[in-house]
Order: C-alpha cells, then sequence, then structure tokens
C-alpha cells in the first residue's frame, strides 16, 4: 500500500517543488516505487523531471476530471527513475470546471485508488495556495510535508497552514496529519534563521526534520537541465542533503 504525502505550503518560493522532485528520486534511488503528481498549474517539477509540459498528451487536468485514470496519464521520468503524473496550463481552469462535479474535493483520492499497490511512495507537489487543487491534495493523502524557509514570515505563515490542515481532518480526511516540517534554503550565518529554527524545535519538536536542506547552488541549477540535482550532481550539498532527507522518512 502506497503512502501518500502532500508537499504543501502556502507561501510561495520556499522549495516545496524543489522538495518534491529531489525526494522522489531520492526515495527512487533507496529502490522504492515512486509517483510525482504534479498538482500545480505552473507545473515546474514536471519540467523539473525532465518532461516538457507543451508535449504532454495527457495530463492531472484529465484524471481530476474522470477522462483519464492515473495509470494513462503517467510517464516515466528520463533521469529520476520514478514516475510522474504531469501538468501543464490547462490544469488553472480546473477548479472552474471541477465546481459542478460530484466530490469534487475527493477526486484525486479516488483516482489514486487504482494505483495504490503499484508504488511504494505517493508524492504530491500542490499549488501554493489554498485552492480546490490543494483541496484535493490533502484529501488523497496520509500526511503532510511542510518545506519552509526559517524566517518571521514563514513562523506567520505556518499557523494559517496548521490551521487549514486541522480544517480538513475535520471535515474530509480524518486521518490526515503533519509527517513533518523540513527546513529549506538555510544558511547557518543567518542568525535570524538560527532563532527561528531553533523556535520550530521548541514548538513541534520531533515534527521538524533532522535533516535540513541548505542553500545550493547545484540544487537551483538542476531544474535548469530538467532533471533532479542527485542526477545533476550526486556528490553536492544539495544532493546528500535529500538523500539524507529519504533516508529519515524511510527509517524515522
Amino acid at each position: 500500500m502506497a503512502k501518500i504525502i502532500a508537499i504543501t505550503n502556502q507561501k510561495g518560493g520556499v522549495g516545496k517543488t524543489t522538495t518534491s522532485v529531489n525526494l522522489s528520486a531520492s526515495l527512487a534511488a533507496s529502490g522504492k516505487r515512486v509517483l510525482l503528481i504534479d498538482l500545480d498549474p505552473q507545473a515546474n517539477a514536471t519540467m523539473g523531471s525532465g518532461t516538457d509540459k507543451r508535449a504532454i498528451q495527457f495530463s492531472v487536468y484529465h484524471v481530476l476530471l474522470g477522462e483519464k485514470s492515473v495509470k494513462e496519464a503517467s510517464v516515466s521520468t528520463t533521469k529520476g527513475e520514478y514516475n510522474l503524473v504531469p501538468a501543464n496550463r490547462d490544469l488553472a481552469g480546473a477548479e472552474v470546471e471541477m465546481v459542478d462535479l460530484t466530490q469534487r474535493e475527493t477526486r484525486l483520492k479516488t483516482a489514486l485508488e487504482e494505483v495504490n499497490n503499484d508504488y511504494d511512495y505517493v508524492l504530491i507537489d500542490c499549488p501554493p495556495a489554498l485552492s480546490l487543487l490543494t483541496l484535493n491534495g490533502l484529501c488523497a493523502a496520509h500526511t503532510v510535508m511542510i518545506p519552509m524557509q526559517c524566517e518571521y514570515y514563514a513562523l506567520e505563515g505556518l499557523s494559517d497552514l496548521v490551521s487549514t490542515i486541522k480544517k480538513v481532518r475535520m471535515n474530509f480526511n480524518p486521518k490526515l496529519h503533519i509527517e513533518g516540517l523540513l527546513r529549506t534554503m538555510f544558511d547557518p550565518r543567518n542568525i535570524l534563521a538560527q532563532q527561528v529554527s531553533d523556535q520550530l524545535q521548541q514548538h513541534f519538536g520531533k515534527k521538524v526534520y533532522r535533516t535540513i536542506i541548505p542553500r545550493n547552488v547545484r540544487l537551483a541549477e538542476a531544474p535548469g537541465f530538467g532533471m533532479p540535482v542527485l542526477y545533476h550532481d550526486k556528490h553536492s550539498k544539495g544532493a546528500q542533503a535529500y538523500l539524507a532527507l529519504a533516508e529519515e522518512i524511510l527509517n524515522p
């Protein structure tokens, strides 16, 4: 049975897609069967996995509308050794089209039931907003991973996100819980970053991953080459950090 993890943060630019792509590759490198679902209309996870969003035949858009199954829409990534349900700009219109559909909040959850035994992990890259797309991701998931930068505004947004997760748990998905908080783009020379990191550990304890994702040039370069950093520069600090995160998830 697949473990489904929604990777989300209502704040943009926190390394959410970077985490989705590179954690998928790292889990796959550990021998796990992995499916990455790009639920963001910007389709950055699709491009970062080496799939041209302009050339795909089917996408997560068709899955949400019930026109295609997850198996029919998924593609193999060229470098990441994991499967991908890609996205493109069509997804931006999906929310409007889904408004009148029955069970619009749980359409992704229903679609994933047919591949439940085909994968060990399903990662969902959610858009940086509390939308119907994000709600579908949260309703389908067992747990939520929250990537965040260690800065003041991140703490403000975190309380809102935790409140949202509680509401989803109450109304749609009673088993949903926080998998962990991931500190990203971390610069140890920044005193504020250290202070926010300490506050996170005080408030959330073991929910904060031991692994910290550093600011890393190779990590920033990899999407431009259409591949996870693991296949761009395996020995970089960014690649090693995501391998460590995968190990922490596999052996908590």
